[in-house]
């Protein structure tokens, strides 16, 4: 498959793109912040030095073509992350998974940045399926989510182990036919 590794897509507010060690400070910001990471697998970075050894796995993981990961950007600071994992072009389908800097919660980000890797990942990736795992206590996320088709396929008891934390997860799906029906009727938030 042709492709550009990792594309630079931009939206009407934002730049999705590579996440380079001059992000470093704005990286840890985020993932360092407990209400960020609350509901994700892994718990926050301790320190600077954790959030450049992760930036440089990431960048090592988008050149093996593990994964594909966006920094999106607002401006030109890095304010989240979006991406596509355990991509599989031979059953076309990918795992979908973000985070947002705990300043930029409720402006419609999330949502205008999801949009426009769903379209990707359908598109320009061919893919039929995309795949999202949340906790059942993050309402935003499950919102976000149900906002752009996708759909409950089921709950995952005891799923992941965080920080001592036993924590369930609702699995999403969202099929092609399904994305090609609604993209029409989604639009950003301005």
């Amino acid at each position: 498959m042709e492709r550009e590794q990792l594309p630079t897509i931009q939206t009407s507010r934002l730049c999705l793109r590579a996440i380079s060690p001059a992000d470093v400070d704005d990286f840890y910001a985020i993932y360092s912040n407990p209400e960020v990471m609350r509901y994700w697998s892994t718990p926050p970075l301790p320190d600077n030095d954790a959030a450049r050894k992760l930036i440089d796995e990431i960048r090592t993981d988008i050149e093996h073509e593990q994964i594909l990961k966006w920094g999106i950007a607002l401006e030109g600071r890095l304010i989240g992350s979006v991406t596509l994992f355990h991509v599989n072009l031979t059953h076309r389908r990918a795992e979908l998974g973000y985070a947002l800097g705990r300043p930029y919660w409720r402006q419609g980000y999330m949502q205008e940045t999801l949009q426009v890797v769903l379209n990707y990942a359908f598109e320009v990736l061919s893919l039929h399926r995309i795949e999202a795992d949340v906790d059942p206590r993050n309402a935003a996320s499950m919102r976000v989510l149900e906002r752009l088709g996708f759909q409950r396929e089921g709950y995952l008891r005891e799923r992941w182990q965080v920080n001592g934390e036993i924590q369930d997860a609702i699995f999403y799906g969202l099929l092609r036919p399904g994305w090609d029906q609604r993209k029409g009727i989604l639009s950003p938030k301005s």
